[in-house]
């Protein structure tokens, strides 16, 4: 997926779903709901989220795994959209309603400003991956409906034309990747199999 967003093999497509979002913008309730999406995904929203439930006895190794996660996931997008594969956001002017203020960009832990893979989209994969986890025991259901949440995510953020739907895609690949590989290091799994016992 990185080289076919580095060789730009999908900018067409890129480009023609991004132009068919800014086309359909407008809507007040539609605009300011995605601005509030979209919102809910940036850094500082979900490490609070991770703090929480690291403090509460209950959930502290969900809360540090999730916290873990989400420090490694921001940094490694932000350091693999600025350094290595370098594709530039969006250029296009969002033409919907006026946002309450400015949507705030998550790539500033490195001072980087690119593209893919979108650290929105990786955030969100990795809340729904470790929370989808917490909950696959006591309520399995609800380990699915969790996973709204970064389809939302990633849907809010092309919406705002703040990524290509390549960026968010990858983005979620990424998040899944790197909550897997942390849960596993932290032996997540059997924190659950002893609170069986």
């Amino acid at each position: 997926m990185s080289v076919l967003v580095h060789q730009k093999i999908t900018s067409g497509f890129d480009r023609s779903t991004l132009l068919y979002f800014q086309s359909i913008a407008g809507n007040r309730t539609v605009d300011l709901l995605m601005w509030v999406i979209t919102e809910v995904g940036n850094v500082i929203s979900i490490l609070l989220l991770s703090i929480i439930l690291a403090i509460i006895r209950k959930t502290r190794r969900i809360g540090i795994t999730l916290l873990l996660c989400i420090v490694i996931g921001t940094l490694a997008s932000g350091y693999f959209k600025g350094y290595v594969i370098d594709s530039p956001r969006p250029d296009l002017e969002f033409l919907g309603s006026k946002f309450p203020y400015a949507i705030g960009q998550d790539t500033f832990v490195i001072g980087t400003n690119g593209s893919f893979p979108s650290g929105h989209a990786t955030r969100a994969a990795i809340v729904a991956f470790v929370i989808g986890y917490a909950l696959s025991e006591r309520f399995p259901r609800g380990r699915y409906l969790i996973w709204l949440f970064p389809v939302l995510e990633s849907i809010s953020r092309v919406y705002v034309l703040e990524h290509y739907p390549m960026d968010v895609f990858g983005g979620t690949v990424f998040g899944i990747i790197i909550a897997n590989l942390v849960s596993k290091k932290v032996k997540l799994n059997e924190f659950f199999t002893k609170s069986q016992v």
